[in-house]
């Protein structure tokens, strides 16, 4: 038999290697001289991605056509006095057409101590707006423009119960001054907490990273089907205002609006429900000095007449103090639980108010000359004390 050495088989196979590549290079020649390709493997990994953006920017520009009509860009003006003269002072923000009356849906900081109020189609066209209702504790406001039904495009309410971390948003709005401007981004949590104009927690806000920036206020926040979801409302900012957006917006529940709008329509703000006291936040310093049983909670330093508070019996002290600037009465009774809530501070004690409705019956524990006692109340409706709205009609 014939036997090839280890030497041999080592050049047989790079002399063959090289062969075989030399006639690939023909073949190829040859395709290409008779203008023929070779066909590109179908279902690649590029094709798939470049797809998966096509349908991204469809449904993008699908949002934006089907709702940027029904986002208005509002203009406001308040008057400020100065040293020797009263100026003007301007202000943008944005809102969205809810109806066919020509209601809009914004912040109420936008709107907040506006004189005049301009709103801006997206057809170029302006009217005047007149506040209709306002809720600061909410920051949510509604205002009104008499235009005809053919220019208003309306901006369907959503829901934002179900919503999910990494689900994608849109955002429309004017940030500084841009009309209908469209950012995406994606849900970066949920169940914030945001301090609305009036010191109030709003509970169960909104994160996202879509960009909101000055002028955006009130401009809604979409899901993928062009529903509202959201009230854009405020950046986290650590460089104060003069600084931009981060990646931290927040916009408030749609949710809430939707169980806001119609007393705000009706009413010109929103009907809470209300215990009726004033209280101030225990701590160990007060505790320690006046020898009171615990630092938690709130004590009741005040009470409305003809209150749920005053119904239910609940009691101020006797020990009057001052800090200087106002006078305090301690000693009363210390509210540490409402229902299964414990209360620590007014946030905690606005959030059980929150969950509950006016005529609800609440069971509230109190601390009384050291010993806990329960007191049951029922909840009224919290007195308009004035709707702070400042247009007149218009």
């Amino acid at each position: 038999m014939y036997q090839v050495s280890y030497k041999k088989l080592i050049l047989i196979s790079l002399l063959s290697a090289v062969f075989a590549a030399g006639i690939v290079m023909v073949i190829d020649s040859i395709q290409y001289s008779h203008g023929q390709t070779r066909q590109r493997p179908q279902n690649t990994v590029t094709d798939f991605h470049l797809k998966d953006v096509e349908g991204e920017e469809l449904n993008n520009e699908a949002v934006y056509n089907a709702v940027s009509p029904g986002v208005v860009h509002i203009s406001s003006t308040s008057y400020v006095q100065g040293f020797f003269e009263v100026y003007a002072q301007q202000g943008t923000g944005s809102g969205s057409i809810i109806d066919e009356d020509g209601h809009i849906l914004t912040n109420y900081h936008v709107v907040q101590g506006a004189r005049e109020l301009d709103v801006a189609l997206a057809d170029k066209t302006h009217y005047k707006a007149t506040v209709i209702g306002t809720d600061p504790s909410n920051d949510m406001a509604i205002i009104q423009i008499k235009a005809p039904k053919e220019r208003l495009h309306l901006v369907k309410l959503g829901v934002s119960a179900d919503l999910k971390v990494g689900q994608k948003v849109l955002a429309i709005g004017n940030p500084f001054g841009l009309d209908r401007t469209l950012t995406k981004g994606i849900i970066s949590g949920l169940g914030r907490p945001l301090r609305a104009p009036d010191g109030r927690l709003i509970e169960s806000v909104i994160q996202t990273d879509a960009a909101i920036n000055p002028g955006n206020s009130g401009g809604p926040l979409l899901n993928a089907r062009g529903e509202m979801i959201g009230i854009n409302s405020a950046i986290a900012n650590p460089q104060g205002e003069g600084g931009g957006f981060i990646g931290i917006g927040f916009a408030v529940p749609v949710d809430k609006a939707k169980e806001l709008i119609p007393d705000l329509i009706a009413l010109g703000h929103a009907r809470k429900p209300w215990v009726g006291v004033s209280t101030i936040p225990m701590n160990q310093n007060i505790a320690d000095r006046f020898n009171f049983s615990t630092d938690k909670g709130l004590m009741v330093t005040g009470i409305a007449r003809n209150s749920p508070a005053q119904r239910a019996g609940l009691r101020v002290g006797d020990i009057k103090v001052s800090d200087g600037w106002t006078e305090f009465v301690l000693g009363g009774d210390i509210i540490v639980k409402i229902d299964e809530t414990v209360i620590d501070n007014l946030d905690d004690f606005n959030s059980a108010l929150n969950k509950r409705k006016i005529g609800d019956t609440v069971n509230m524990e109190v601390i009384r000359n050291g010993r806990r006692t329960n007191v049951s109340l029922k909840l009224d409706e919290q007195p308009d004390r004035g709707n702070p709205k400042t247009l007149e009609n218009q």
